[in-house]
């Protein structure tokens, strides 16, 4: 941990000020590690910001479980990697009673905590496990607790939940469930690196050195940066246009596109507003910025709605995505005129 790090301010604007330096620090850590995706880096950083689980998608190779992992190295948080497999089973990830003997002889049950007791959770490859191993991360993500034998056992806070996913491996996997997908704030999409940026990995990964990552923050900071993000204030107008484009992704609302009531089975919930408004806030806090803007919802729509929308057998046929059926969504003009 670096030994420089400067004391939690009081005021507001201050704090406001170290965290958009913060991000600076931590955005240069993880450059040691991970060419380019730097839309990723600040995704990320904003889900950890927000305190929102967030689902990494991509092909293998684009280091999406070095991302979560370099992330971590730069916090002084605890974390935990669970890889998961289709033998696993939910006491395996969430701890089990075991039958333990004390100093006087004496034996009984006693839970031993399973790996999902730390504050970076990395699920590697979620959907190579059985649901029933799925769900048990499903009141942690919700509730932070996990329940054994009918006693619940409070998880450390802050808990965050990064979990990797491959689009294109079908075999032997097993697809989220709606409600699971709806517990994530994000669903990231990985792509390939540019040309450029493909070169400088191919280089550093294969030269005989060992980038060395530090932790630049501690868990008070990030922990006292994270309470600022719910402070950020957001004005009706900004809510409203979160609202409208959640709420136009829905088939049966009077006012939904002709392309949505052709193409979608369901939309987003109500939760899908809150989570674009709070990974908004969080975003103004990585700009520097006091207040949230329309671009800010923008910017993380695609990351909060495609998950959420569920296309019809109709979209299916034709090979229309989650994906486009929301970047449609927000080709429309349905932000709200501002209202001073």
């Amino acid at each position: 941990m670096s030994t420089d790090t400067p004391p939690l301010p009081v005021d507001d604007l201050e704090l406001l000020q170290q965290a958009n330096a913060g991000f600076e620090r931590l955005k240069a850590e993880i450059g040691k590690v991970i060419i380019g995706q730097h839309e990723s880096v600040r995704r990320i950083v904003a889900a950890l910001f927000s305190q929102g689980h967030t689902l990494v998608i991509g092909v293998p190779g684009l280091a999406k479980t070095l991302l979560v992992k370099t992330l971590a190295q730069t916090l002084d948080w605890s974390f935990k990697r669970i890889q998961f497999t289709p033998d696993m089973m939910p006491a395996d990830v969430t701890g089990m009673e075991l039958l333990q003997e004390d100093t006087s002889g004496s034996r009984r049950m006693q839970f031993v905590p399973g790996p999902l007791f730390a504050n970076v959770i990395l699920a590697d490859e979620i959907n190579r496990t059985p649901p029933k191993t799925q769900s048990a991360l499903l009141e942690a993500m919700q509730e932070y607790t996990v329940t054994s034998l009918g006693k619940p056992y409070v998880l450390p806070r802050p808990f965050i939940v990064f979990a990797t996913q491959n689009p294109i491996e079908q075999e032997g996997t097993y697809p989220l469930p709606e409600a699971q997908l709806d517990r994530f704030m994000f669903s990231l999409w990985m792509d390939y690196p540019s040309a450029e940026e493909e070169e400088e990995i191919v280089i550093a990964t294969t030269e005989d050195r060992t980038p060395m990552v530090n932790s630049v923050c501690t868990l008070d900071q990030v922990t006292a940066w994270q309470h600022l993000v719910r402070r950020i204030p957001v004005s009706r107008h900004v809510v409203k246009y979160a609202v409208s484009l959640a709420r136009n992704t829905r088939p049966d609302q009077p006012d939904a596109i002709q392309y949505v009531r052709d193409f979608v089975a369901w939309g987003a919930g109500p939760r899908a507003s809150q989570h674009m408004i709070l990974a908004a806030k969080a975003l103004a806090v990585l700009d520097g910025q006091p207040t949230v803007t329309a671009e800010h919802i923008r910017e993380v729509a695609p990351l909060v709605l495609r998950h959420r929308v569920l296309p019809n057998y109709n979209a299916s046929g034709e090979g229309i995505t989650s994906a486009a059926i929301v970047k449609r969504i927000l080709d429309e003009p349905l932000e709200p005129i501002y209202e001073s």
